[in-house]
């Protein structure tokens, strides 16, 4: 076949192809397990963040959570944890939502009444840095849901959000970031949303 002819370069390219398709497939399934490890292994570091329990090492983390972790249930396609720390219980829902570039998720830790706001920690796939992403990046401003109310009193509608302005002892709401009006509606609804299918 002449290496300059039209049908050796189409081969040639299909053969490149081929070749390289394989080869992808083939790590993708040798990494497959280690990925998988690791994508637990980062939930499971979110999940005891949300309960104020961060800057743990990983062999830390999979021998915390086992200790903290009782049991993990489904609501709607949804996950929740029930937990114990300090001897105390605390329920953790997973929440997701939208944000200003794509999606938000993040995990709420709950007291035993089911109203009050443990902790909680937030996620993005691709916030703005120094904006957006600061729902992820300023442990500060997620330590500014401590204590809140899911409820207002006397309500069973869910009142936790985020809100521009809301000042610091607003029961139920928290300021929202600055400069990430968009990012923040999202949270705000991602959780109001998100609680309401675990919490009727």
């Amino acid at each position: 076949m002449k290496t300059n002819s039209n049908s050796y370069t189409i081969i040639y390219s299909v053969v490149i192809v081929v070749i390289v398709a394989f080869l992808l497939a083939f790590v993708s399934q040798v990494l497959k397990p280690t990925q998988d490890a690791n994508v637990a292994l980062d939930t499971q570091k979110q999940i005891l963040n949300a309960l104020n329990l961060r800057n743990l090492d990983n062999e830390t983390v999979a021998a915390k959570y086992k200790e903290v972790v009782k049991a993990e249930r489904e609501v709607d396609g949804q996950k929740y944890y029930e937990c114990e720390l300090n001897g105390q219980k605390k329920t953790v829902y997973a929440v997701k939502g939208m944000g200003l570039w794509g999606g938000i998720n993040g995990f709420v830790a709950v007291d035993a009444d089911n109203n009050t706001i443990y902790g909680v920690y937030f996620n993005h796939e691709g916030e703005t840095a120094g904006l957006g992403a600061e729902i992820k990046d300023n442990v500060k401003w997620q330590e500014r849901f401590q204590g809140k109310k899911i409820h207002k009193d006397g309500e069973t509608g869910i009142a936790l959000g985020v809100k521009k302005d809301a000042p610091a002892n607003d029961p139920n709401n928290v300021d929202a970031v600055t400069g990430a009006t968009l990012t923040s509606n999202g949270v705000d609804q991602m959780l109001k949303e998100g609680l309401a299918k675990f919490i009727k």
